[in-house]
């Protein structure tokens, strides 16, 4: 099917794509919604300006959205967005990433449906640790760029994900509960290489947020550069 990917630049959202492209689905698309405020429901916030790269590294069109207001109203927005790309790249279907969380999915669902286009969520209800190895074995490079969880401090922003992290994250989960993959929010990631890419996103500057117990890594700058 020709399918339009709801892109963050995270973790979850690349690796539907890649899914969905090893699955014989064309890439026709990718549709980034950018909300004004960290609190959205529903979209990814932190760096999601740097969809652009992903989307030029990927040789994939993006079409980006602002979106200004939190609650259900991103839901008219995230509408008018599918809608739009359905008609510019004769779309089939949507794919979203998400794991678990069911207020996203059955607003995607309803989105989708309206539009009369099939939902494709590839990664729904797996196993979290399963999930988070096999994007590792997938030769993703993906960062921790948000977090906003008991046991997440300042110093996990910029951490690679890795096999000894998802370890950590295995312990967190034991005696605080943090999703291994963070569903629950916990913390939110930026890919800067996997399969898709044609060159890898290299960070050249970054500025910390931090307030209390939570913050994010706001990327200032980025480039795509040659594969090592």
């Amino acid at each position: 099917m020709r399918v339009g990917v709801l892109y963050s630049g995270g973790k979850d959202s690349t690796f539907a794509a890649y899914t969905a492209k090893q699955q014989g689905h064309q890439l026709a698309c990718l549709i980034t919604m950018m909300p004004d405020s960290p609190e959205s429901y529903l979209f990814h916030y932190p760096n999601i300006r740097w969809t652009e790269l992903a989307a030029q590294t990927m040789n994939v069109p993006i079409m980006k959205t602002k979106t200004c207001e939190v609650g259900e109203s991103e839901i008219q927005d995230l509408a008018t967005a599918v809608n739009t790309a359905k008609e510019q790249y004769a779309l089939e279907s949507i794919v979203t990433g998400g794991l678990a969380s069911r207020y996203q999915k059955q607003r995607f669902e309803t989105v989708c449906a309206e539009a009369g286009l099939k939902h494709f969520s590839p990664f729904w209800l797996k196993d979290p640790e399963t999930y988070m190895r096999n994007i590792i074995r997938s030769d993703f490079s993906v960062i921790l760029v948000s977090v906003a969880a008991e046991g997440l401090d300042k110093s996990w922003l910029g951490r690679a994900v890795n096999e000894s992290m998802i370890d950590e994250l295995k312990e967190l989960n034991r005696r605080l509960g943090v999703h291994i993959a963070f569903e629950g929010g916990e913390a939110e990631t930026f890919v800067l290489d996997c399969p898709l890419f044609t060159r890898s996103i290299e960070i050249l500057g970054t500025e910390t947020h931090w307030s209390g117990d939570h913050g994010f890594m706001e990327i200032k700058d980025a480039r795509l550069v040659a594969k090592a």
